[in-house]
């Protein structure tokens, strides 16, 4: 594996914050099979990562001392714990994006747009929910939570597909992606368990969870598609070979990790729904032995 790791778990939380230090210097322009269509669909990926896992971690702090939690010694561990592996794909991310900066991709400006959009977005929502008397935090932390069963999901279809497995053909990429899908999923319950904490398991938090989600899924899908457009035709490569290559990867019924989220997607929406429900124990077990965590 192409990163320094130290280990750290002073939190006392159930999973531990790895301080990771990857070397981007040697990953080639094309890193996933040589192809520009893959590697920017992942980059626009990428380019969200850092604006939202600040978000994340934001978030979570605005409420983290909320009364209904502040005494919660487990969960505050938990929440100790998150806020240090979301600062770590923050810091990874910002150096990948940095990489391919390098090679003429603008990611930059992708990072300030997500940013942008996201403040922006959610000062929308929070007019809209205001009469319902939800504060600016209230939304931060439902949009958290609707998020992060995103990135868990997302994460735990890059540990099952091995069609897209066999894509990632650089090591130190595959093994970044790899290391943080993994702690997606160990910290899939903290925004969860504490948004329930404060809001408890009503209809009112019901509704706001589940709309939060079809929000943030919209907004998701038209940022990160016109990202990868625009990385493209920056590049000379908005063609119909390369947007092919993306529409298998990401959205064709077999084979696509978009299309391949969709049920465990829809089960946000179950009433009694915990991110735990979707058991990815074994899977990262195997996972973590597979990459030396």
């Amino acid at each position: 594996m192409n990163a320094k790791v130290n280990i750290s778990n002073r939190a006392g939380a159930s999973f531990p914050v790895r301080r990771m230090n990857f070397d981007f210097d040697a990953v080639p322009e094309y890193w996933m099979n040589g192809s520009a269509g893959l590697t920017h669909f992942m980059t626009a990926l990428s380019a969200l990562f850092p604006a939202g896992e600040k978000f994340f971690i934001d978030s979570v702090r605005a409420v983290r001392y909320h009364p209904a939690i502040k005494d919660d010694e487990a969960l505050q561990k938990e929440i100790s714990a998150f806020i240090g592996q979301e600062a770590m794909h923050t810091q990874e991310h910002v150096n990948f994006n940095a990489s391919a900066q390098k090679y003429g991709h603008d990611v930059h400006t992708l990072e300030k747009f997500t940013d942008k959009a996201i403040q922006t977005s959610l000062k929308t929502f929070a007019k809209i929910v205001k009469p319902f008397g939800m504060t600016q935090e209230m939304v931060d932390l439902t949009a958290t939570t609707a998020l992060e069963h995103f990135t868990a999901t997302i994460a735990s279809q890059l540990l099952v597909n091995t069609h897209i497995q066999e894509l990632m053909t650089d090591e130190t990429m595959s093994t970044m992606w790899y290391w943080h899908a993994i702690e997606e999923n160990e910290h899939k319950a903290v925004a969860y368990d504490v948004y329930e904490g404060v809001f408890g398991k009503g209809a009112k938090a019901y509704v706001l969870r589940t709309s939060s989600l079809v929000f943030a899924m919209t907004l998701i899908f038209l940022i990160q598609s016109s990202f990868v457009l625009r990385l493209l035709k920056q590049d000379n490569k908005l063609n119909l070979k390369e947007l092919s290559v993306i529409y298998t990867y990401g959205y064709s019924p077999s084979k696509g990790i978009i299309s391949g989220m969709a049920k465990e997607m829809m089960a946000y929406f179950k009433p009694g729904f915990h991110p735990n429900h979707l058991d990815t124990i074994d899977l990262l077990k195997t996972w973590k032995a597979k990459i030396g965590l």
